[in-house]
Order: structure tokens, then C-alpha cells, then sequence
């Protein structure tokens, strides 16, 4: 009998982490796909697009510290920025999930004055109740704390 309930044990234990791999799967693909909606809206100087993959209330860093927050702000930043014409080449990506949070690493490169700039941008996203991942914290710049003394 003991031998039974361990083994029943450790089938309940294995199902639950095959399914946890298989949520935490799905989550990080839906994760990316928020992130290359974004990607895709700001490359068609789409701003409603941006905006469907942030959160209400979400903050977005313009440039190293300086925090970005409320609609009508975050439009006009993206805007500039589209205006600007820059033009971005991602790179890999790397998501991790836990619950409802989800952590997006992203490298970037950008044309910028003195030459090609590259950066790490960190997101920070949460599940919405609608089960859509939506971005609570952007930060393009999330290594430059590594230049700071």
C-alpha cells in the first residue's frame, strides 16, 4: 500500500510540473509576442499599437532616468521618437516568468550620434484579467546602471 501512494505521489508531482513547464512555456511565448507587437507598432509608426501592449499607469524610461508615465506623455514620447526616424535592430531575448510577473531582457542597437549605441532594455509585464501580458515597467536602457560609478 505505501508503495502505491508513493508511487501515485510521484506521478500527481510529475503531471504538475510537466504542467507548470507547459504554462510557464506558453506564458514566455506570449510574453514575446506582447514584446514584438510592440516592436512591429513602433517600426509602423503605429501608436495605438505601443500603447494596446503597456498597461494603464505603466512607466516607460525615455532615457536614463528619466521616467516617463500617463498616456498622453507616453504618446508624445513615442511619438518623437518615431518622428525622430530611428531605427532599432533587436537582439536575443531571455523571459522569466513567476505567476502573474513576467521579466523580458532584450538587447538593442540604434544608430545614435557618435556611432551605433546598444543597450539592454528590461520590461516588466504583468497577466492581465483578461489573460493578455501587458508591459507595467520598460527601461531601454536597463544596463546603464552598470556605467555609473
Amino acid at each position: 500500500m505505501r508503495v502505491r501512494i508513493a508511487v501515485a505521489a510521484a506521478m500527481l508531482a510529475a503531471t504538475s510540473a510537466t504542467q507548470s513547464h507547459a504554462e510557464d512555456t506558453v506564458d514566455k511565448a506570449a510574453i514575446l509576442e506582447t514584446v514584438k507587437a510592440m516592436t512591429t507598432a513602433f517600426a509602423a509608426g503605429d501608436i495605438d499599437g505601443i500603447m494596446a501592449t503597456y498597461a494603464p499607469g505603466a512607466i516607460v524610461v525615455a532615457e536614463p532616468g528619466r521616467p516617463v508615465e500617463g498616456d498622453a506623455d507616453l504618446r508624445a514620447m513615442f511619438a518623437g521618437f518615431i518622428a525622430s526616424g530611428v531605427n532599432f535592430t533587436y537582439g536575443a531575448h531571455e523571459v522569466v516568468v513567476a505567476g502573474d510577473t513576467g521579466l523580458h531582457l532584450m538587447s538593442w542597437t540604434a544608430p545614435g550620434p557618435d556611432g551605433p549605441m546598444t543597450a539592454l532594455s528590461v520590461a516588466v509585464l504583468h497577466r492581465q484579467a483578461d489573460g493578455r501580458w501587458k508591459m507595467v515597467i520598460d527601461h531601454p536602457f536597463g544596463d546603464g546602471v552598470m556605467q555609473r560609478e
